[in-house]
């Protein structure tokens, strides 16, 4: 388009500094820094063009997707960056807001910025409410974490089967010692375990409640039809991608989940090595989590049937597939003495395949 202009944004909790690049070469200029306040920022957009003749960016950060959404309801291309993927330019030490919003609408108009998805309000509150129970898992780990440290310094170790359950609890609960500094501090420590255990537990509920509810339920139904993908983790992912759409093959979806080798070639010589760990996190760590299951024989166990009752033939025959496929590849790299961690890692980036190809045949279903 002739009259195309881009509008880099550098926002913040009060205030956006906004930049215009006009076509061609002309360098970037700051318009104003106004209210972060949708109907400022909308005004000071109307004196630059309508809002078919403008493109904006800004980057990813604290102040969230609201202001893209608010901006794209009223007509405007708006697109949120990552950070992470802005070029820098070596030995560059002075940051500003003028400075950063010239660099996103310089580089915005150049095509050299990288996109983050945005999801829908509701997704994204279903997101956040899993991302809360995360950090509550957390913070329950750590919590045993404080009364095991504790309880070994003074002698006591549990000799009981397993840990965390009631008995082991009630074994807690029950120590007593010397110094009643220290019997303050075990009733302090167990009460802090059982606070993070009841938020845990309230937070799994309530993503019970709402995820079957939600717009994604469908794809979350579909996913638990897998071993080793329980509402939790078919949740994560869920909500995490948003649309499975956006990659056009299992490969590309791998790759965003940072489950392929990275590589350093040149010439004839090719160098692979780890994982590139780039990505989304939360996906990436459920998907190795999950990938601990294949490594018992193929099976269809109780549980996995009750979650596949009323999912669509061609799902089960996926995650059946999957079965068969994810078990041999662990059996046939431990064989082989492989570090168990990596095959795991290995079997999860087959295992995001799958998940791929649940996804897109869930969603050819609901069409």
């Amino acid at each position: 388009m002739k009259n195309l202009r881009f509008v880099g944004l550098d926002v913040h909790k009060d205030t956006v500094t906004m930049a215009v690049a006009e076509p061609g070469t002309s360098a970037p200029e700051v318009l104003a820094v106004v209210a972060h306040e949708l109907g400022a920022i909308a005004r000071q957009l109307r004196k630059v063009g309508k809002a078919s003749e403008l493109r904006c960016c800004y980057e990813a950060g604290p102040t969230g997707t609201k202001l893209c959404r608010a901006l794209r309801a009223k007509g405007y291309d708006c697109i949120i960056v990552a950070p992470s993927m802005v070029p820098q330019r070596p030995g560059d030490r002075v940051k500003t807001d003028r400075r950063d919003a010239i660099k996103l609408a310089r580089f915005l108009r150049s095509g050299d910025l990288t996109d983050v998805y945005v999801l829908d309000a509701e997704t994204e509150a279903l997101r956040d409410l899993v991302r809360a129970r995360d950090q509550a898992k957390r913070a329950e780990n750590v919590a045993r974490l404080q009364v095991r440290s504790f309880l070994l310094r003074q002698g006591r170790v549990w000799s009981g089967p397993g840990a965390w359950h009631d008995r082991h609890i009630a074994w807690v609960r029950g120590q007593q010692f010397e110094h009643e500094a220290h019997n303050r501090v075990i009733v302090a420590l167990v009460l802090n375990l059982e606070n993070a255990r009841e938020r845990v537990k309230q937070l799994t509920e309530d993503l019970e409640q709402l995820a079957m509810a939600s717009s994604q339920a469908s794809l979350i139904k579909a996913l638990q039809a897998m071993r080793g993908i329980q509402l939790v983790t078919a949740a994560i992912i869920a909500t995490e991608i948003g649309n499975f759409d956006r990659f056009p093959s299992a490969p590309a979806f791998g790759a965003f989940v940072g489950l392929v080798p990275s590589e350093s070639s040149s010439g004839s010589t090719r160098r692979q090595g780890a994982i590139t760990h780039a990505g989304n996190t939360f996906v990436r760590r459920a998907l190795v989590e999950a990938a601990w299951a294949y490594r018992h024989r193929p099976a269809v166990t109780k549980r996995v049937r009750m979650r596949q009752e009323g999912v669509h033939s061609d799902v089960k025959r996926i995650a059946w597939k999957a079965q068969l496929r994810l078990t041999s590849r662990y059996r046939s790299m431990s064989g082989r003495g492989k570090n168990k961690q990596l095959v795991i890692t290995a079997v999860a980036r087959e295992l995001s395949g799958f998940v791929w190809a649940i996804a897109r045949q869930q969603q050819s279903i609901a069409v």
